[in-house]
């Protein structure tokens, strides 16, 4: 087969990032040309600061050397920019005269740094912070002048004003806002982060508009609106940059503020992909690693032929970073309003602050400074939208022990590297197996800190704990099954991080050892897309086509089906087509189950659509993992106590959960009164009614070895009864791990944290709501 021609515009980190995307799924379907506007193999221009202040050099941020293209068969064009596209022809042209063709084109031209539009912008002396060669001119300016202004005080601002301390210049920086890094960081955070840079030797000039650069041919010194001045040799403009769509726009893609991209990454041209900084997404334009990273796994699977791949849908923004030797961290929306509530921590004497903000007991942003440990965390449970305890919320706001090592805490499934999804368990295994002793192993086999670096320190403290006599940790894996060194966790992470939507894409991508996969994996994979994607359907081995189609397959090759009769209750009709199947069909079987169904057994297959046709009955869901029916009890001649009510909830709870998907089967009893008729205290749920209510157990088993259930609370009514029973069921669904019983999830989750969830109303409220959702997306694929 011939190769396709891809082209990529932009040496930088989004654009080369994706490539190594497409390399791992298809390393030989593309012949490969990439055009960098700078004289460089592809660097970390997150790191362009350390260089600056002296720290590393321009080798130690290379993150592709020349052996990595070629070993890939890239042709890398450096120094040379392409400016135009031809997309009816498919052919590029460069400031070189050069013309190359291409059936797949990527745009990753980033962004440019935006120029102040003042009097003197054009004078010597004025350099701007975003490439090594800016670098280089600057650490020659130093050795030449002693004053400098920085224009910005935003993370790029401050970094270079590090950096020219470092050089031994004195700092001006100038801020059009009243704080510090006002996009990341609260009023309060950014007062603490510029008095610890005052104490470094910065100086600020807060809510300054500068008007002009004054001096004759080169720069003398800064006048601002309010006709204030200050003297400088040197300026620095670190404004912030702008989408680099200029030559996209000529060619006649579409742009807004950045260029305009679909899910897939695609643009307004056939053939034609953009990623990174230089991309708008939903009104959105990104400028951290982490989100260009996921754009760039999408769009590799795309250009790759995965179309039934999920899209990209946003990412949450998070930045943690280390000022001039201060930690601070920020996530979403930090800021907060009438509808959320805020816990802070301040700390004056140890220089921390912590400011969390709360919505429905989920974490919808926060900002850490001076002690940001707990920013992975944080960040890990805004991803997963977890309901955090009041435990967990002081856990998060205790002050981390400088003498205790923080890693040594952290679970082996936290991450270490966001940007990359590393977690602990996979450096500890690739040290543990590969012997592995300093970061720049770490990060050429995990890639983690190979990004933004803001996790460099948390990797460093890793390593070192592994060498210190305290480590005595092993690489605690419970993988799934022997087709994958995957745990759960880590399979379910990487389908939402991958944004796996099948069967095979999973096996492909996450490297299953069996190709095949095997009867524990699929299933749970099955299971996993599932909860994932409410709408993921697969078809069952039992012969489920829809609610009124559907049969369990025999041992002996026929098939039976059960009408569903919600709690056990029927009528004459109902019964009539029930007898009127079994007349014409002789050979069947009938038998009433232990649920009170009726259940046609020794069905032939090419029965099986007339029996269907003549009944036009829903039929329950007896095969696989669901809600399975509950268990009633008529008391016959024993008891003579009200059934009606136990009858009536048993109907209502079957016809919200019919065809529920669960991580195990779940096993319901609702009995009417103390003499346990159906048996409730060793179900995974039962009720039992008593005069002061409903008693409510979970956690019971009716197996080999029979498990009493845990009495979990007392409803007053049947409707509070019926909101408990429906919200522990999807939150069994949402946190438990495939195949794990319901007391095996509350022993491992404690049955206190259930509690704590489902009493909570808002909680509740929300976990029905989601069971809804989960079911009407199912109902969907069944009307289809």
């Amino acid at each position: 087969m011939e190769k396709q021609k891809l082209v990529l515009i932009g040496n930088g980190m989004a654009g080369i990032n994706c490539l190594e995307e497409i390399l791992k799924l298809q390393p030989n379907h593309f012949d490969i040309v990439v055009f960098g506007s700078e004289p460089h193999y592809n660097y970390n221009r997150i790191l362009l600061s350390t260089v600056l202040q002296g720290g590393t050099k321009v080798e130690d941020i290379t993150l592709h050397n020349r052996e990595w293209y070629e070993n890939h068969n890239i042709q890398l064009y450096t120094g040379e920019t392409v400016i135009s596209v031809d997309s009816k022809t498919k052919v590029v042209m460069t400031n070189h005269n050069r013309e190359v063709s291409y059936d797949k084109l990527i745009f990753a031209t980033g962004s440019v740094p935006f120029v102040l539009p003042i009097p003197g912008a054009d004078k010597e002396g004025v350099v701007n912070f975003r490439t090594i060669e800016d670098c280089h001119k600057i650490i020659e300016i130093s050795e030449k002048y002693k004053k400098a202004a920085v224009i910005g005080g935003g993370l790029l601002g401050l970094e270079a004003a590090r950096g020219l301390l470092n050089l031994g210049m004195k700092v001006d920086v100038i801020h059009i806002a009243s704080n510090l890094m006002e996009r990341q960081l609260d009023p309060t955070a950014a007062k603490m982060l510029q008095l610890e840079l005052e104490c470094q030797g910065m100086n600020f000039l807060l809510e300054k508009a500068t008007e002009e650069i004054i001096g004759d041919s080169k720069v003398e010194g800064l006048r601002f609106k309010d006709g204030s001045t200050i003297e400088a040799d040197a300026v620095i403009m670190a404004v912030g940059v702008r989408p680099n769509v200029q030559m996209a726009k000529e060619s006649g893609i579409e742009t807004n503020r950045a260029i305009l991209v679909n899910d897939y990454l695609q643009t307004s041209v056939p053939d034609i992909y953009a990623v990174g900084e230089c991309v708008e997404h939903r009104g959105m334009v990104y400028g951290l690693v982490k989100p260009l990273y996921e754009q760039g796994r999408v769009l590799a699977r795309h250009i790759c032929g995965q179309l039934d791949s999920k899209g990209y849908n946003g990412s949450t923004l998070s930045t943690q970073l280390k000022i001039s030797g201060v930690d601070v961290f920020s996530v979403g929306h930090f800021t907060g309003d009438d509808t959320t509530k805020t816990i802070t921590q301040f700390d004056q004497l140890a220089s921390t602050y912590k400011k969390i903000v709360f919505k429905d007991d989920k974490i919808l942003g926060a900002v850490l400074f001076g002690d940001t440990k707990a920013g992975n965390r944080i960040l890990d449970m805004i991803n997963k939208q977890k309901v955090i305890t009041d435990e967990e919320k002081a856990l998060i706001l205790q002050p981390s022990n400088p003498f205790a090592s923080q890693v040594a805490l952290m679970e082996q499934t936290d991450l270490i590297c966001n940007c990359n999804g590393v977690t602990k368990g996979t450096i500890l295994e690739a040290c543990q197996m590969q012997n592995i002793t300093t970061i720049e192993e770490v990060k050429k086999c995990t890639k983690a800190s190979s990004a933004c670096g803001g996790c460099k320190p948390l990797v460093t403290d890793l390593l070192t704990y592994i060498q210190s006599e305290d480590f005595d940790e092993k690489v605690k894996k419970v993988t799934l099954c022997s087709c994958t060194t995957l745990t759960d966790e880590e399979l379910v992470a990487q389908m939402q991080l991958s944004q796996l939507t099948s069967v095979a894409e999973v096996i492909k991508q996450l490297n299953w050892l069996n190709e095949d996969g095997c009867s524990t994996c699929l299933p749970a994979i099955q299971y996993y897309l599932g909860m994932i994607y409410p709408e993921y359907e697969v078809e069952q081995q039992s012969l489920f086509i829809n609610e009124r189609k559907n049969a369990t397959l025999q041992s002996d090759g026929t098939y039976s089906i059960t009408p569903q009769m919600y709690g056990g209750l029927t009528n004459a009709e109902e019964l009539r087509k029930i007898a009127n199947v079994v007349s014409k069909y002789q050979n069947l079987q009938v038998a009433i189950t232990s649920e009170q169904r009726i259940t046609l057994m020794g069905i032939q297959k090419r029965h099986l659509e007339s029996i269907w046709s003549e009944l036009d009955l829903p039929l329950s869901s007896t095969y696989g993992n669901t809600v399975q029916n509950i268990k009633t009890c008529i008391g016959e001649t024993v008891c003579t106590c009200e059934k009606h009510q136990a009858l009536e909830l048993a109907k209502m709870l079957e016809e919200k959960t019919d065809y529920l998907v669960t991580p195990y089967r779940v096993k319901m009893g609702i009995s009417a009164c103390m003499h346990n008729g159906a048996g409730s205290t060793t179900k995974d749920i039962g009720v039992i009614q008593v005069d002061r209510g409903w008693e409510i157990y979970v956690g019971g088993s009716s197996g080999r070895n029979t498990r009493s259930g845990q009495l979990f609370c007392v409803a007053e009514t049947p409707s509070e009864a019926y909101e408990m029973i429906i919200s522990f069921i999807q939150y069994y669904r949402e946190t438990a791990k495939y195949a794990e019983r319901t007391w095996e999830w509350i022993d491992r989750i404690n049955l206190l944290h259930v509690r704590e969830v489902l009493f909570d109303e808002e909680l509740r409220q929300q976990l029905m709501k989601q069971l809804d959702l989960d079911q009407s997306q199912h109902k969907k694929v069944l009307a289809t």
